[in-house]
């Protein structure tokens, strides 16, 4: 006797999303289902509309038009209930920068309504593992470009939410630090069933890293799957690196040589 077990539904969908700033569509008519405990890499050229899409999951830009799903609940309809599940690392970070380290973690906390020996067991473990412990105590406005970044994941990551946006999480960030923040979000994803949505120009890390992968281009999904199905939308070879399978799916058009006359 076979048992079907239903299939869980995606834990972020969209359903003909758009945003029009004035005559511009930034995105336009995206049709996006992600399966929950996935490392989902979400792709497209400068412009494309990434940015404005994580926005507008994450209940910082309200939709022109279509329907945002996050964690079984609608954006638009339920705002509050999708942002107690879910963390975000915007493009612009957004820190209270006259607070310490701790102090802001401790305020995170609060605001998720955690108890106080949860936020404190939390705060100490995120700080020592992204290597922030040791400057708790300084104002973050004295912080580096990446500890800042590593300070807003941590607050990302205090509730444990089920599901992670990240905007750029690498971007102005040292090798030794990337590789901590790869480490913590693999484990998420593989041990916590955490699903990691992020944006993201370093293709390789992407290649590495990812269950899965969209790529937009003018506001519109033309690609998803892992790197096999991209490659084969792409009609690219099985040896195809995600680099040239982007290039091909953007029809971008990369000229040899250099044709500055002064070079």
């Amino acid at each position: 006797m076979f048992i079907l077990i239903p299939a869980m539904p995606p834990i972020i969908q969209t359903y003909g999303l758009v945003k029009t700033f004035g005559n511009l569509v930034a995105v336009d008519h995206l049709d996006l289902a992600v399966p929950a405990g996935v490392m989902f890499g979400f792709l497209g050229p400068n412009g494309a509309g990434k940015t404005t899409t994580l926005k507008m999951l994450t209940g910082l830009m309200r939709p022109t038009a279509g329907t945002a799903v996050v964690a079984g609940y609608d954006v638009v309809r339920s705002p509050l209930e999708v942002k107690r599940r879910i963390g975000v690392v915007p493009e612009n970070l957004g820190l209270y920068e006259r607070l310490t380290a701790d102090e802001y973690l401790e305020l995170v906390g609060r605001l998720h309504r955690l108890d106080v020996a949860t936020i404190a067991r939390r705060r100490d473990r995120l700080l020592e593992r992204l290597a922030l412990a040791d400057r708790r105590h300084d104002l973050a406005v004295d912080y580096s470009t990446g500890m800042k970044k590593k300070l807003a994941l941590a607050a990302a990551l205090l509730p444990n939410p089920p599901v992670l946006f990240l905007d750029e999480p690498f971007e102005g960030v040292d090798a030794v630090s990337a590789r901590v923040i790869k480490d913590l979000l693999l484990s998420l994803v593989r041990q916590q069933n955490t699903t990691v949505f992020f944006s993201t120009h370093i293709m390789e890390l992407v290649e590495k890293l990812c269950d899965e992968v969209a790529i937009i281009d003018h506001g519109r999904l033309i690609a998803q799957g892992n790197l096999d199905d991209l490659r084969r939308q792409a009609k690219a070879h099985g040896q195809a690196s995600l680099e040239e399978v982007f290039l091909r799916l953007v029809r971008a058009e990369v000229e040899e040589g250099n044709h500055l006359d002064w070079l």
